[in-house]
Order: structure tokens, then sequence, then C-alpha cells
């Protein structure tokens, strides 16, 4: 199992309209066929702790069965649809994979 992890930082200039296209966009990645389960989140209201990021706008977690899954994901054309529509609209990005 792979887990694959994205937060993004949006730009603050978007307005609602485009932040909801976004987490409309990010809706698409569910129908990835080599994507086990997708998750998409924002931050939650935990509370402060030193350790906790809390700074991001969006979070997805993906979940593979292996690296192949993975790597088939990547160029699945609805992720690079993806990439191409918003990559405009996220100040940074950072992703975690974990197996």
């Amino acid at each position: 199992m792979l887990v694959h992890t994205v937060c993004f930082w949006l730009k603050q200039t978007l307005d609602e309209h485009k932040i909801t296209a976004f987490r409309n966009g990010l809706e698409t990645l569910k129908n990835i066929e080599s994507a086990e389960a997708v998750y998409i989140g924002s931050p939650a209201a935990t509370g402060d702790r030193p350790v906790l990021d809390s700074s991001y706008d969006f979070c997805l977690t993906v979940i593979f069965k292996d690296v192949a899954a993975h790597d088939a994901y990547q160029v699945d054309p609805r992720h690079t649809h993806f990439i191409n529509q918003y990559k405009d609209y996220w100040e940074k990005v950072k992703i975690y994979d974990a197996d």
C-alpha cells in the first residue's frame, strides 16, 4: 500500500467561486481507477498544538495498492487535467508519500 498525501496552499487572491471550483476539481480525482480511496479535507478544528500545521487550505489523500498504481495515477488524463486547470490557483504544494 502507498499513501499519497498532498497539501495545497491556495493563493489569497482567489474568490469563493474559484475556491469552490478547486474543491470540485479535487473531487474529479476520485474517478481515477488506480486510486483505491480518495479523501479530501481542510484543516480540522482540533486546537492549536506546536506540532500541528494547519496553514494549508486543502489536503488530498489517495490510497494506492502499490507504486505502479501511483505511477498510473500520475499520468492519468484526469490528474494531468486537474494540474493544468488549477496549477495557477495554488501558492504552494507539499507531497508526502508513505508505504
